[in-house]
This record gives structure tokens, sequence and C-alpha cells, in this order.
């Protein structure tokens, strides 16, 4: 595995047992048109809030390839992702029992090359592409929205 990060419980989970917190691998989907920086959301499947694709750890794969493959899977996205997390935010995930869990999202940059037209939750999402600000503004994680507004690709090579 090329990323290895011990990672610490955030003040915003502190309440929750360190055992109880999960890690999610999400993708920060990019491109850039006309010099602009376009960042690509997506509904979630219950809420219909605007997120970023992500998952859990995939064995076998490092965790910017599990990243990519929820973009794929979730957004239709084929591109190039960074093995090197841009950040983390917390979130509690809605399971599909009622429950809640705290969760650790590692944000991988993905810089998007195609978006397929048909792709597995095609039916089950809308994604949408949007400014930094303006995607910025549509999550509901504070933490995630910064790491999305301070974004700058120009900094990945």
């Amino acid at each position: 595995m090329s990323f290895q990060r011990k990672l610490t419980v955030p003040p915003a989970l502190s309440q929750f047992d360190a055992t109880d917190i999960r890690t999610q691998y999400a993708a920060l989907c990019y491109r850039i048109v006309n010099d602009k920086v376009r960042v690509l959301l997506i509904t979630s499947r219950g809420t219909k809030r605007w997120i970023v694709p992500k998952g859990w750890p995939m064995a076998k794969k490092d965790p910017h390839e599990a990243a990519l493959q929820e973009a794929a899977e979730e957004a239709g996205v084929i591109g190039r992702a960074w093995s090197d997390p841009l950040g983390q935010y917390t979130y509690m995930k809605l399971m599909p029992d009622g429950s809640e869990i705290p969760c650790i999202g590692l944000l991988f940059p993905v810089r998007v090359r195609l978006l397929k037209a048909e792709y597995p939750e095609a039916n089950e999402r809308d994604r949408k592409w949007f400014s930094r600000k303006k995607a910025a503004r549509k999550v509901d994680e504070p933490d995630l929205a910064g790491l999305i507004r301070d974004f700058d690709p120009a900094a990945l090579d």
C-alpha cells in the first residue's frame, strides 16, 4: 500500500470511542474548463444531499484506488487519482437500518478525463459540475467544504 498514515480522532468525533469510528475513501473529482476548476458532486441515494463519491476500504486496493473505483461506480468517472489525500473530513453516515456511524473521509483528488453516460448507480444519483466556491456551499460537512474551497490542482504536480 502506498499510503500509510495513522489517523487520529478529530475533535468533531471526540465523543466516540476510536474503535467505533470508520474510515471511507472519498474522491474530489475535478476538471479544468477555460482555466477554471470545476468540481463534480453527486447526490446521496437516500436524502439526495450533494456529496462526493466515497466508499469503504477495498481488499487489495490502495485508498486512492478505492476512491477512484467509487467515483466510477457512483458518478461514471474515468480519470486519474492521486495517491496522497488532500485531507480528511468527518461526518455521520446513515446506515440502511437507520442508525448513524461516525466516519472520517480521506479525500483524494481525481482528475476527470471522461464521464460515462452509463454506470452502475446512474439511476440512483444525480451528478453536476460546480465551481469550487459553489460546491463548497452545497455540501453539508464544514471540513469537506473547506477542502473543496481551498483545492488547488496546480499544487498536485
